[in-house]
Order: C-alpha cells, then sequence, then structure tokens
C-alpha cells in the first residue's frame, strides 16, 4: 500500500466546498483544511505509485476551484 499527501491551494471562499469534494474521492483516507501556504491537506492511499498518482491526484486537480497542488509519496 502507498500513501501520499495532497496539499491542496484553492481559489478565495472554495475550501469548505473543496474539502466535502476531495472527501468523497476513491482512494482518500483523510482531508482536513489547514493555515499556511495551502488551504487542504489530503491523505491517499492506493495499491502502487501510479494508482495514487493518476487517480487521486487527477482526480482532485480536476475539481472545480483547484488552483495548485503538491503531491508527496510517503517513503517508508
Amino acid at each position: 500500500m502507498v500513501r501520499a499527501y495532497i496539499m491542496v491551494k484553492t481559489a478565495a471562499g472554495k475550501s469548505e466546498a473543496l474539502l466535502d469534494a476531495a472527501r468523497s474521492l476513491s482512494g482518500v483516507t483523510e482531508a482536513h483544511i489547514v493555515a499556511g501556504k495551502y488551504d487542504i491537506i489530503i491523505e491517499a492511499q492506493g495499491e502502487e505509485v501510479y494508482d495514487v498518482m493518476h487517480s487521486v491526484a487527477t482526480d482532485v486537480r480536476d475539481l472545480d476551484g483547484v488552483a495548485d497542488t503538491r503531491t508527496y509519496i510517503c517513503l517508508e
């Protein structure tokens, strides 16, 4: 099992709606609104790195109101 953290910067006023949308995505285990450079942090997992990068990260970027993302794959 591969785990990753996806940092999401949202358009103004979109964080709450995006949080709900992100939590409903397949592979997302947790999602939280945070303070700092990014607005939402998502924990996701999949069978292989490709699963996380392709399905979860791509699905997150496709959500309306997402301005930027950064994906960090766990090495442990």
